[in-house]
């Protein structure tokens, strides 16, 4: 695509991958400051017309308003208004799949803070993407160029 490409992993703080590491899930505290960067981040990318692919575990709703809102997405469950605050326009890849498919990935992962037994505490946040939220849903029981290719003509199709 030409895009920047950001890895969400790379703005955890020190102490949520300690606590991670140490098998200790992340509650909401933990994530919101790191949301909050990665939407500033989003969003200085946008003020330059960069288009950007983050690799993010957004297992919430609330997580999702917060890349594309900021904190004010926190304080207020009412739709953004147009203007110089408006919400980013992000599209939300939900890569979806069977446990076991993705706790098989997780053991082979290496050098990475997030343990395999923090999958079911990622299982039990989640919440798939719904109407309104601008999303589609892949599958990972598809090859890496099918789930590449379906992501892609959704961009190019507007």
């Amino acid at each position: 695509l030409g895009w920047k490409f950001y890895d969400a992993d790379d703005y955890h703080s020190p102490e949520n991958k300690k606590k991670m590491s140490e098998g200790i899930p992340l509650n909401d505290e933990d994530r919101i400051p790191w949301l909050c960067e990665l939407h500033d981040i989003l969003r200085r990318e946008d003020s330059c017309r960069q288009d950007v692919v983050l690799a993010c575990s957004a297992l919430k709703k609330m997580y999702r308003r917060v890349l594309a809102s900021g904190a004010s997405a926190i304080e207020s469950n009412q739709p953004e208004q147009p203007g110089e605050n408006a919400a980013l326009k992000i599209l939300f890849a939900h890569l979806d799949g069977p446990r076991d498919i993705i706790a098989e990935r997780l053991e082979k992962r290496k050098g990475h803070f997030l343990p395999p037994e923090l999958l079911k505490s990622q299982f039990d946040t989640l919440e798939p993407p719904s109407a309104p939220e601008n999303f589609i849903t892949v599958s990972l029981e598809k090859s890496l160029p099918e789930i590449v290719l379906e992501i892609e003509n959704v961009i190019f199709q507007g």
